[in-house]
């Protein structure tokens, strides 16, 4: 099921209980920003109003406070003021948001991928996409965007790079960055490889075939990559392993890093072409042919896609087709896209969680007709 077709609305109060009341606290502790006096909306519910603005795109601000019971009551009951929710995610800042996210994410996305293995490794992929955000000075600026091209100036909006790493079989985003426009995602990236679990594989487009970034996934631990290998890649053939199946030496020559790169290069066929022409390859650390049948990586490097299958659905749906957020100014912007990530994630927990329950009902049901 896509977030798309999740009734998020009806289920606000049950994906609230996914996130633990203590991760709130502590995330605000280490930012700083924890509320010293009584306010209307004290931190811990500004924090909800945030990941709620990513759950209901549809509503005006004050609705989303109003939806979520966030304000505490004043003598008039009256309604909170736009000016008083600013101030207040002003006060917040970025960084509970950014912690709140790294905690739930190690937590939710490790979960998911840990219960859904290919031959005892996890799965994850990591690619890059782009998100627009609202046209004010400050975020073009700060972020900046396509050029519109030559004596056109700039594109119609301000643009952020970002860059995911997710659990391919649940779409639970396990790592998140994002930058201005300008910065590459191979750039941006660099930081998600620490991130990377034990006993993980990670599938990768062709754009992140860098030869440091990968050398130093392969070698800081049990953790694997599988890509598509480049056109102009060159490489030198080592061993035959089977049937267009090779170990291969590729030459490195960059500082600190070995001569060479022992690598498995499995060539195939693009699925719908049958132009001989149309072969590719795709380069792997998973050396063992035995463990590791080639016909089997062929057919799990093309989960990769099910991460644009999560971007689609960040983009086109959570944020109800716009593909730009709110905030007019950048920090504004960094504190919902922290938002955004954690609301997503929400949606995909709550749909493992009604998965699980509802296979469960129907092995009760199984069982119970079994013993009739």
């Amino acid at each position: 099921m896509l977030v798309a077709e999740y009734a998020i609305g009806e289920r606000i109060e049950k994906m609230k209980q996914h996130l633990d009341p203590a991760w709130i606290e502590e995330a605000l502790a280490l930012s700083g920003t924890v509320s010293l006096r009584r306010r209307r909306l004290p931190a811990e519910q500004v924090v909800w109003l945030v990941v709620g603005m990513g759950l209901m795109r549809d509503m005006p601000i004050e609705q989303v406070v109003d939806r979520l019971e966030l304000a505490l009551p004043d003598r008039e009951d009256t309604v909170v003021a736009r000016s008083t929710i600013s101030k207040a995610r002003e006060r917040l800042g970025d960084d509970a948001l950014a912690y709140l996210f790294a905690t739930t994410a190690a937590k939710w996305a490790t979960r998911s991928a840990d219960a859904d293995r290919w031959k005892g490794l996890a799965l994850y992929g990591v690619d890059g996409s782009t998100l627009r955000v609202p046209d004010s000075p400050e975020n073009r600026e700060a972020f900046g965007g396509q050029k519109a091209g030559a004596g056109r100036g700039e594109s119609g909006y301000p643009q952020v790079r970002i860059v995911a790493m997710m659990a391919l079989r649940s779409h639970v985003l396990s790592a998140f960055r994002f930058a201005e426009y300008g910065v590459g995602e191979v750039t941006l990236a660099r930081d998600l490889w620490n991130e990377v679990s034990e006993k993980s594989l990670v599938i990768c487009d062709r754009n992140f075939l860098v030869k440091k970034d990968l050398i130093h996934l392969e070698t800081s631990g049990d953790r694997h990559w599988l890509s598509r290998a480049k056109s102009n890649t060159k490489w030198a053939v080592r061993e035959k392993l089977g049937r267009d199946d090779y170990l291969v030496e590729w030459d490195v020559n960059e500082p600190g890093l070995p001569t060479t790169w022992t690598l498995r290069a499995i060539r195939y066929k693009k699925k719908g072409f049958d132009d001989v022409t149309l072969l590719t390859s795709l380069l792997t650390s998973l050396l063992d042919a035995e463990k590791y049948p080639a016909k089997e990586l062929i057919e799990l490097y093309h989960e990769r896609w099910e991460l644009e299958v999560g971007y689609d659905e960040v983009k086109t749906h959570l944020l109800d087709r716009r593909e730009s957020i709110r905030s007019k100014k950048p920090a504004g912007v960094r504190q919902e896209l922290w938002g955004i990530a954690i609301a997503y994630n929400l949606v995909r927990v709550e749909m493992e969680a009604v998965a699980k329950e509802a296979r469960c009902h129907r092995r009760e049901s199984a069982s119970r007709r079994r013993s009739r």
